[in-house]
């Protein structure tokens, strides 16, 4: 068996980390020891590690899938966008800097020993380990000093299994262009393709699949049919802040998608309720004016979103909505903007400065650079139900309305409530993932609304059924085998 497999896609958005998550599961299944790995990835949806640090939120799901608790080692760089050219840099769950993309290029030769080192130390401790790429394996024009796919698989000598997307159309071009534009040295590496993402009558393709052999010479590991349960899973790519709803729900929610929004799987336990209706609004549309509730999301840079919100005229239509009573919720990045004042002294987040909050709260919060990275639990204030969770973020909040907290953590308070209960906000990602806390948040929005979903059972029971589909579709044993 090998000791580690890599699936490099096409292109972004192919499957690759929900396929990873998949054949973790399947493998810990076959009893193996399995650990994920991503060399570098690129997300403002993280997750907290036990010792501290950060991880890209893919591979936190994909840890779970090995039933195993997430580790920086599982995602050594971890890239977090603050601008539309430069971004936070992690490196083994602790920040590094920020750095512009040109920069980014200059810093990656130096960054490839502590990936090595994450996939070694990994490598001690499993039996195998499943390697996620990151957009394109044929991105040539960035091949130098690449630590996120041929160059990795290069440097560890990684087997690869290149995924393919036939929902987007074109998949025997994606599959066969990418191997024509890889060099020569590494074409030995890349062992078999997938197909993705599959809808329809498998044997219509079977030519399409020959014709990707011909020209390639590398295995056909399978086409995998379309895998709808994949929306349970938590999300991480901006895809998936796409307008519209998934469900036509009883209980209405507004999220406003912000330009640098982070953390967004905090809707998905909400998103997976059949009587709730999540609302992503993009930029240039109004928030809809029957919502129950509007929830101000994460954000990477709260001084930029607060002013893109404000560009959005979203600062008038929350207004109106809680003229007319309705709900407002901000976590992280989205309770900092309720307050009165957000500022930035040290330049934390992006250039210096401060800016007028929503004046929904009576706080107000000063960005430091001291940065909070803990897993929590704890209880809602005023009504006792239990909540766990992670805080992650940077500045500190203070004001009259803390007095009056949405949460108790380790005893201490979190958060701010205020008008009885119509405007709160916490620090506090992952709220909704507790189902007590959930069902009796959505009921005091709607008494009545049904919310009795057990929501971490569902993402288990999810990966059990990603697995299955693997293994009733793609030649597993000849991937690992190969």
């Amino acid at each position: 068996m090998l000791p580690a497999l890599m699936l490099q896609g096409t292109g972004s958005d192919v499957g690759k980390s929900v396929l990873v998550a998949g054949l973790c599961r399947a493998l810990v299944n076959r009893g193996l020891n399995v650990r994920p790995f991503k060399p570098q990835n690129m997300s403002n949806n993280a997750a907290v590690t036990a010792d501290g640090g950060e991880i890209g939120r893919a591979q936190a799901l994909q840890a779970r899938a090995c039933r195993i608790s997430p580790q920086t080692d599982m995602n050594p760089v971890l890239l977090k966008p603050q601008t539309e050219t430069g971004a936070q840099v992690v490196v083994h769950g602790r920040v590094v800097g920020n750095a512009l993309a040109r920069e980014y290029q200059g810093m990656k030769p130096s960054l490839m020993g502590a990936v090595l080192e994450s996939f070694h130390r990994l490598q001690s401790d499993a039996d195998i380990i499943i390697v996620e790429g990151a957009g394109s394996a044929a991105e040539v024009n960035l091949r130098t000093a690449d630590i996120a796919n041929m160059g990795f698989a290069q440097a560890a000598n990684v087997p690869v299994a290149l995924i393919g997307d036939i929902d987007r159309g074109g998949v025997i071009a994606q599959l066969v262009g990418t191997w024509d534009l890889l060099p020569e040295d590494e074409r030995p590496l890349v062992k078999g393709f997938i197909v993705n993402k599959f809808r329809g009558d498998v044997s219509l393709f079977q030519d399409g699949r020959a014709i990707i052999r011909e020209r390639t010479g590398i295995a056909d590991f399978g086409v995998l049919p379309w895998f709808s349960d994949a929306v349970r899973l938590p999300r991480e790519d901006a895809f998936d802040t796409r307008p519209g709803a998934d469900n036509v729900g009883t209980v209405k929610v507004a999220v406003p998608v912000l330009s640098r929004i982070a953390n967004f799987d905090d809707l998905d336990p909400l998103r997976a309720e059949p009587d709730v209706s999540v609302v992503m609004v993009p930029a240039g549309e109004a928030l809809p004016g029957d919502a129950d509730l509007i929830l101000l999301p994460g954000s990477k840079a709260t001084l930029a979103d607060l002013a893109f919100l404000r560009d959005q005229g979203w600062d008038v239509d929350i207004a109106a909505h809680e003229r007319r009573g309705g709900a407002v919720l901000g976590i992280c990045g989205g309770y900092q903007m309720l307050g009165n004042t957000v500022s930035d002294p040290d330049g934390i987040e992006g250039p210096p400065g401060e800016a007028p909050g929503l004046g929904l709260l009576d706080i107000d919060t000063v960005l430091t650079g001291e940065k909070t990275l803990t897993e929590v639990s704890g209880k809602a204030r005023q009504t006792g139900e239990a909540i766990a969770g992670y805080e992650m973020h940077v500045g500190e909040t203070s004001g009259p309305d803390t007095a009056n907290p949405l949460l108790e953590i380790g005893g201490q308070p979190d958060g701010a409530v205020a008008r009885g209960g119509q405007i709160a906000g916490c620090y506090v990602h992952g709220l909704f993932t507790s189902d007590g806390f959930r069902t009796a948040f959505l009921q005091r929005l709607h008494p009545g609304v049904r919310a009795a979903l057990h929501y971490e059972g569902l993402i288990d029971d999810t990966l059990d059924a990603l697995a299955a589909h693997l293994e009733d579709h793609l030649d597993v044993d000849g991937m690992i085998d190969v």
